[in-house]
């Protein structure tokens, strides 16, 4: 009788190994930025320091105060809330001084109008006058210039050459706002709101303001000046 074999084992069918699940990453890491240097701002030094109270103001309603006068070649009058001078013939010099109060250290500001006016034709303010051989000038050219000249004992110099300035509006009709701050030897010069320059000199620390106007060349000259404001300096 023959012998009965085992059955076979059974097979179990064959399975693939999964391949690995690839991880994924969310927040893939980056590279640090490197950050940018810091600028210092550095703030806008204040030109105008310390202005104190007003000392007076000048709408130019009155002459009381102002030298007023004509010649033969020019003329110095009030008209409608301001101060004309008016020169009829070439290369003339007139001024307007006013008698009080003497001024130390201040800050001023006056409106210049030329109407009529041109190329090395100037006008301006005078300071610290005590004579007319001693001040300072602050000239505005009616070609877009600006400089400070200075007399004393009636020697003249420039501490401030010409200088281009594109704060002065050229020819005429014009309108600008003169400005000048003034504290002991120094004089800080400003047109329209725009710094100009810097003087220090120590030769005439007082005097009165005035103002002026010269024509160059071969014609007439025609200058109003208005709404003068001097303030007081309170260091």
């Amino acid at each position: 009788m023959a012998a009965s074999l085992p059955p076979p084992p059974a097979t179990q069918p064959a399975t693939d190994t999964p391949a690995p699940t690839k991880t994924v990453i969310w927040f893939p890491p980056t590279a640090t930025p490197t950050p940018f240097p810091t600028i210092q701002i550095t703030p806008t030094p204040d030109l105008r320091p310390d202005l104190g109270d007003i000392l007076f103001t000048d709408d130019f309603s009155s002459g009381d105060h102002w030298s007023l006068g004509q010649t033969a070649t020019s003329s110095v009058a009030l008209g409608v809330k301001e101060l004309s001078i008016a020169l009829s013939e070439p290369r003339v010099y007139a001024y307007s001084l006013r008698d009080e109060p003497v001024l130390n250290d201040f800050y001023a500001e006056i409106t210049a109008s030329p109407t009529l006016c041109r190329d090395h034709d100037e006008y301006g303010l005078l300071l610290r006058m005590t004579s007319p051989s001693d001040f300072y000038r602050f000239s505005l050219s009616c070609d877009g210039q600006v400089r400070l000249d200075r007399l004393v004992a009636g020697k003249a110099s420039s501490p401030q050459p010409w200088m281009q300035s594109g704060a002065v509006p050229p020819g005429a009709p014009s309108i600008s706002r003169l400005a000048v701050w003034v504290y002991g030897k120094e004089m800080r010069f400003f047109i329209n709101d725009t710094y100009q320059f810097t003087v220090r000199d120590p030769l005439l620390p007082s005097g009165n303001i005035g103002v002026f106007a010269r024509s160059a060349g071969e014609n007439a000259v025609t200058v109003s000046f208005s709404d003068l404001v001097v303030r007081n300096i309170s260091k």
